[in-house]
């Protein structure tokens, strides 16, 4: 009877050891839980599973038809009570009264089953786009077409490559189309290249190379032209426009191919009159008080025979009651009766002084061991000075300020 009593009392005081263990483990895990979740002052918002499915389902069908709208951010509890930049672009930041509510706007966020988090702002989608390339859908009113084109030089070779890639926008004189393309590289206007044509198309796609012999000195004195043609079905060609593309404001290397698109322009048909013409714009900027010229380019020039011609160039000078104020220079160009500048000057003018002041534009040619000739020039203005083109062109400026204005004018030799 002893040794059951002294085994009775062993196996009863390992039973307490076991449950007095169990106990400790039980409070000591409790008490690790409230530790671990002090930070959360909210309570948790409980829901059904039938509201939890209903959500999913309104929130997977207001993503997909508001995919361009705002994506909230929000800031997670633990970082509650710091110092923020102010939002701007139309974010804004919840109250914190109810750390729950999302924007209508936005869709459903995996954050909102955190307890003490809130939405500070939105994210606005379309400040990360990139800017999408309008060259193919901005056509301005009076286009007649639209030219792509790439140009690189290789220095050790001396060729400069030309490839051209495509034309949009053509206006045909008949329904159908077949376009192709001469290229120039001025002042050499007897040879040029030809692309293939391209049958019953407005908007043909070249991708054709092409490549000219050119030194490295003289490739910032050439320019080039390229001419759309249309091909009918008497195999005659017409003419429907021309680019104009001056290489000596480029930095034309083999690391650096350029991708280009101008408007095509309609070339000049008249004949250039007795001394040649002169094409620049004018603007006048009435806030600034900036009278600007842009010299275009020339045509028909009459060089002068007797000597060979270092050089063509223009004199753009500004007058106020024929007297000289101020007077800017293009580049000479080596001789050629049709150069291309596309150079721009700018001058002070008030706007009280318009009805006064006066441009004078002067064509020039440098000879070797001799004086500076005058080829031609023009002067536009006020009523004062002038008169018929010249004259509209000045008023013209005057009433589209900020507009550049571009004609071509006949150049004379009387002061």
């Amino acid at each position: 009877e002893q040794a059951v009593a002294v085994a009775g009392g062993i196996i009863g005081g390992i039973l307490l050891f076991v449950l007095l263990g169990i106990t400790m483990y039980l409070l000591w895990k409790k008490i690790f839980r409230l530790f671990s979740y002090e930070k959360l002052i909210n309570p948790v918002k409980t829901t059904n599973a039938n509201d939890v499915f209903q959500d999913q389902a309104n929130s997977e069908t207001q993503l997909k038809s508001t995919r361009s709208r705002s994506v909230p951010f929000i800031i997670p509890p633990t970082l509650r009570g710091q110092d923020w930049i102010h939002l701007t672009n139309e974010e804004q930041v919840q109250e914190d009264r109810d750390p729950y509510m999302t924007p209508q706007s936005g869709p459903r966020s995996s954050f909102h089953s955190l307890a003490g988090a809130y939405v500070v702002g939105t994210i606005n989608p379309y400040l990360y786009k990139f800017p999408e390339d309008k060259s193919e859908t901005d056509f301005p009113d009076g286009n007649i077409g639209r030219l792509w084109f790439s140009i690189e030089y290789e220095q050790e070779s001396e060729r400069l490559l030309v490839s051209l890639i495509k034309v949009r926008k053509l206006q045909p004189p008949a329904d159908s189309c077949s376009p192709f393309v001469k290229i120039y590289l001025l002042p050499d206007e007897r040879s040029y290249l030809q692309s293939k044509t391209k049958r019953k198309t407005l908007n043909p796609q070249f991708d054709e190379n092409f490549v000219f012999q050119v030194s490295s000195k003289m490739l910032l004195q050439r320019t080039l032209k390229f001419l759309v043609y249309h091909v009918d079905k008497q195999k005659k060609h017409h003419l429907l426009g021309q680019v104009i593309f001056p290489l000596k404001n480029e930095a034309l290397t083999e690391d650096n191919k350029l991708v280009i698109w101008r408007d095509l322009e309609k070339e000049n048909l008249e004949p250039p009159s007795e001394h040649g013409d002169i094409q620049f714009s004018l603007s006048y900027n009435d806030y600034l008080g900036r009278l600007t010229v842009v010299v275009l380019r020339a045509r028909g020039l009459k060089l002068q025979e007797e000597s060979p011609a270092v050089g063509v160039y223009v004199k753009v000078s500004l007058m106020n009651h024929n007297k000289f104020i101020k007077s800017k220079k293009t580049a000479a160009l080596l001789g050629t009766p049709n150069p291309v500048y596309n150079e721009t000057f700018s001058f002070k003018a008030n706007q009280t002084e318009l009805d006064t002041a006066s441009l004078s534009l002067s064509v020039l040619q440098t000879n070797k061991g001799e004086k500076t000739l005058l080829l031609g020039r023009v002067v536009v203005g006020p009523f004062m000075y002038t008169r018929g083109k010249e004259l509209e062109h000045w008023n013209e400026m005057i009433s589209k300020p900020k507009e550049l204005v571009k004609r071509w004018h006949a150049l004379c030799h009387s002061t």
